[in-house]
């Protein structure tokens, strides 16, 4: 063999072993994904089953302010102050969230 095809068969290699290199590196970033996919995919099944018994969670909470007022206002007022700050912040959190995960990764 000349010495030009033994280095592009050597070029060639590398390439191979960088390509294999990087698909490792492609299939643990993803099964990081997957599994923040999972956990995201279960919440959604609970919110569902908690759609399922409306009527059991509304007469739970009804229950919850016959018996402890203070806590269901102070409750109450926390949700309000938190749905508030998340409307006026809007697309605000992007960022911030998507510095989080990667910061988390």
């Amino acid at each position: 063999m000349n010495p030009q095809q033994v280095e592009l068969a050597l070029r060639k290699q590398r390439l191979q072993f960088d390509a294999e290199r990087q698909r490792e590196t492609l299939v643990a970033g993803f099964e990081r994904i997957e599994s923040v996919l999972d956990i995201v995919d279960r919440a959604r099944d609970q919110a569902r089953g908690l759609r399922d018994h409306v009527p059991l969670l509304s007469a739970l909470a009804f229950a919850i302010v016959l018996l402890r007022p203070r806590l269901a206002l102070r409750v109450a007022r926390r949700a309000w102050f938190g749905w508030v700050l998340y409307r006026r912040l809007g697309r605000g959190l992007d960022p911030l969230i998507g510095f989080l995960r990667r910061f988390a990764a």
